[in-house]
């Protein structure tokens, strides 16, 4: 028996680990539950936890350059569409995705997965050159050299204060800022869910946010480990999308959720949270087609490379 920390976000998926109601065979866990920031800040500067939930994005650059002190798991503990992220200035003339072409936006993190998620969507999609506008951050959790051609460098300031003064057009941000309401500021799509609809009917795609990942020491000293953590993710997974179904007592504090899961569920292909490497395959494809875009990775690498072999023929 091992004993292992596992950092992660409690949510329906993972609290079936969290609770004893999924076990993994051979292993004493210790969650350490968190919000993703935190954890990945610890995560890839102290290398704090044994497994861990990880920024797709920030795996992708460190796997890229050959300094990740994590090997991945083809289970995705983060998923969310991200056309509902783009926040604008209503008094920039900013009306659609072209509008933000020749503008200053500001990000927490260029290599934030969201923001990855949203460059590429705006470069291939919607056609906007997104070398040509100015990326203001609010810092990186891991340091980034970029090539020359990219305007990227930190604001100094909150972002959410930059927006509402009016010293950037628009932000892209995983919360909506505090100003939203407030100041001229609105969503890029205000009806973004069937933005988003749309683009997943075009692309296939539901964006990827963050994967489970193993310490490479750990895994080196314990091969069979990342095989068996997919498979308890997947039962966990299993779990909580059963409950969403279940009709006697409604389990989640929303009415219909029962009639919601079955719409998106036929919106989705019949599964709305897809696991494994194989069904995923393309998405990573184009999450590092998206990296090397942005300067953020030299050249692509083969998607198997993000993950340990002995989970690349899993299923989800």
């Amino acid at each position: 028996m091992i004993k292992l920390t596992l950092a992660c976000t409690a949510s329906d998926r993972t609290r079936p680990l969290m609770d004893g109601r999924v076990t993994v065979p051979g292993c004493d866990i210790t969650f350490l539950p968190g919000e993703p920031e935190d954890i990945f800040r610890r995560a890839l500067r102290d290398r704090a936890f044994e497994v861990s939930e990880l920024s797709m994005g920030s795996h992708i650059v460190t796997t890229a350059r050959g300094d990740s002190p994590y090997v991945g798991i083809p289970v995705f503990l983060s998923r969310a569409f991200r056309h509902s992220a783009i926040y604008v200035r209503t008094d920039r003339g900013i009306r659609t995705a072209a509008d933000l072409a020749g503008r200053t936006i500001g990000l927490p993190e260029y290599q934030q997965t969201a923001a990855l998620w949203v460059r590429g969507i705006l470069r291939e999609h919607y056609g906007v050159d997104t070398c040509g506008i100015a990326w203001r951050t609010g810092g990186e959790r891991v340091a980034i050299t970029l090539p020359p051609g990219f305007d990227v460098r930190p604001l100094g300031r909150d972002l959410e204060a930059a927006l509402e003064a009016g010293e950037i057009d628009a932000l892209i941000a995983p919360r909506p800022p505090a100003c939203l309401g407030r100041a001229p500021v609105a969503r890029l799509y205000p009806d973004y869910r069937a933005e988003e609809l749309a683009w997943h009917k075009a692309s296939g795609f539901f964006p990827i946010m963050h994967c489970l990942a193993v310490r490479k020491d750990i895994a080196e000293q314990h091969p069979w480990l990342p095989l068996e953590l997919h498979r308890a993710v997947c039962r966990a997974k299993a779990l909580s999308l059963a409950e969403l179904q279940l009709v006697n007592v409604l389990r989640v504090s929303l009415p219909w959720i029962a009639a919601a899961y079955e719409e998106q569920a036929a919106a989705m292909g019949g599964d709305p949270w897809p696991y494994g490497f194989a069904r995923n395959r393309a998405e990573i494809a184009a999450m590092i087609r998206y990296a090397v875009a942005d300067g953020l990775a030299a050249e692509a690498i083969p998607p198997e490379a993000l993950f340990h072999p002995s989970t690349l023929a899993e299923p989800g």
